[in-house]
Order: structure tokens, then sequence, then C-alpha cells
């Protein structure tokens, strides 16, 4: 049976380093501003659980809760006002934002240096070119990331690393990390060939394609790590009607069988986001004040 990998315990001991990072940056505080436009129930509570987060690190903690009919170039303005503002070391535009605004626009207006969620083309391109030093790295792939090196180490020369999903957010990032601590990495996705067989190569599996339970037992090769990105809401109709219940990407009773270690849904790669956007905005602070950048 594979080791869980708990995320909520390595979240709690990356939180209490920001924790001692920000009690020891004398004369500032770190300062987080988080914009959320319309009313979209997912976005509520994630931004809640971030703004109660930052506050509970000691930042300086800023919410912008805007109407879902706020103007593009009104957005636009509040992250200029954010931009110029010495107070603030992290900005953080919570998606989706609605249709008549380009998200893309948006995010490219956040000063790099302030680019928290690590989506900005600058950050993007150093990621990619191994410039992880000056960086900022995509949360849920940072966080990600830590969970494999509590069970790997920080160097995984010689390791088969897989990783199903090709998104910006978390399976581009993702492969530019492996390939950054020496893995051989394969990004597959709906339309590789033999998807299957190809996950039974992987000493590290990483599932983040946003289908419930897709990766299944015998997709895994025996001893693999397999890191499950996706956080899925489906029917439990044994808990009653209309109940619902978390799962991942992975069938994880199946995978846990074979795997060497496994993240759980909820409670693995969940935690990690949040703390890691912490992190960074930490590391913003720090390196505003014109100190060495920290690491995790």
């Amino acid at each position: 049976m594979a080791d869980v990998i708990d995320g909520k315990k390595v979240a709690e001991d990356v939180v209490g380093k920001v924790k001692a990072l920000t009690a020891a940056l004398a004369g500032t505080k770190p300062g987080l501003a988080v914009v959320i436009v319309g009313e979209d129930p997912a976005s509520q509570v994630y931004v809640a659980s971030k703004s109660r987060t930052a506050k509970e690190c000691g930042f300086h903690s800023v919410q912008h809760t805007l109407k879902a009919e706020t103007s593009e170039a009104e957005l636009l303005g509040i992250i200029a006002d954010l931009n110029a503002d010495s107070a603030i070391h992290g900005i953080l535009v919570q998606l989706p934002l609605p249709d008549h605004i380009d998200a893309g626009k948006v995010i490219q207006a956040i000063a790099p240096e302030k680019d928290v969620d690590g989506f900005h083309f600058i950050n993007v391109g150093k990621l990619g070119a191994g410039e992880l030093e000056t960086a900022f790295v995509p949360c849920t792939p940072a966080g990600s990331m830590l969970l494999i090196e509590r069970v790997r180490g920080k160097d995984l020369s010689g390791l088969n690393a897989v990783v199903v999903g090709r998104s910006n957010i978390v399976g581009k990032p993702m492969a530019n990390l492996l390939l950054a601590a020496n893995c051989t990495v394969t990004i597959a996705h709906s339309r590789t060939k033999d998807l299957p067989a190809l996950a039974r190569t992987a000493d590290i599996l990483v599932a983040a394609v946003g289908r419930p339970e897709m990766v299944k037992g015998d997709w895994v090769k025996p001893g693999a790590t397999v890191i499950d990105v996706g956080i899925n809401r489906i029917a439990a109709p044994e808990k009653g009607e209309g109940k619902t219940r978390l799962v991942g990407d992975v069938a994880y009773a199946e995978a846990a069988a074979v795997a060497g270690a496994i993240t759980p849904v909820p409670g693995g790669v969940g935690p990690m986001t949040i703390a890691m956007l912490m992190a960074n905005t930490v590391i913003s602070a720090y390196l505003a004040a014109g100190l060495d950048r920290p690491s995790f």
C-alpha cells in the first residue's frame, strides 16, 4: 500500500516558514492584494481562504471585490494602482473573469515582480529557460514539486516523469520544474496514443486533466510517486439524494494499491496551492527590500 503524502502537513510547514520570514522582515509587512470580479461561488471560497491565510501569516491583506459588470478599463486601472503601491508585493486576480474582460490582457498588466501567480510571460519565460532563482512559479506546480521532493529528494536524475495535462497553469510549468530537477519528462494529453502504456513508464506520474478518476490503477508503475492535481465533484448517491463528493483525476484506491507514494484528494495538492501563494508573496517582499531571496 502506498505512503500517503500529507499535503496539509507540508503546507503547514511552508506557512510556518512564511510566518517566521514575515516576523523577521523589519519595518514592513508583505502585502497581498486579491482582486475578484463577479459572484462565482467557487471563486468566493478560494478568495476568502487566500485572504484569511494572508492575515494569519501577518501580511498586509487587501481585497478588491468588484461587480460582474466592472469594465476591463476599470480593472486595469486598479491593477495599475496596485503596481504603483509600494505596500503591495503580490497581486492576484482570481480567475475566471467575466466574458467581457480579456483575462490574458489583465494578467499581463500585472508587474512581473508582483506576479505571485507566476502567469506573466516574463515569469513563464524564466521558468522555461530554467531561471528558477528569479522566476515566480505558479503555485500549484510549485506545491506539487515540494511534495515530490519530500518523497524523492531534490535531485530527480534518472527518473522518468509523465505529466498528464498540458495547461499553462499546471501541466507545462510542472514539466519545466521536473526538467530542472533532472527528470526525463513526457507531457501527455487527450490526443496521446496509448496513454495507459505511457503512464506505466513513469517513476513520477502527475495527473492534471480535470477528469474524475481517469487515471486507473493499472496505469501506475509499481512504486511510482503519484501526484493528483485534480479536484472534481461527483455524485455520491451512497451519501443520500443529491449529495456529492470530491475526487481527483486518479482512481485513488486502485492507484494506492500499486504506487509507492500518492497524494489524496482532498488533502494533497490543494493545501499546497495557497501555501505557495504565501511563499511567493513573502519572497517578493524580501526582494523589494533588497534582501536575499528565501527558499522553500
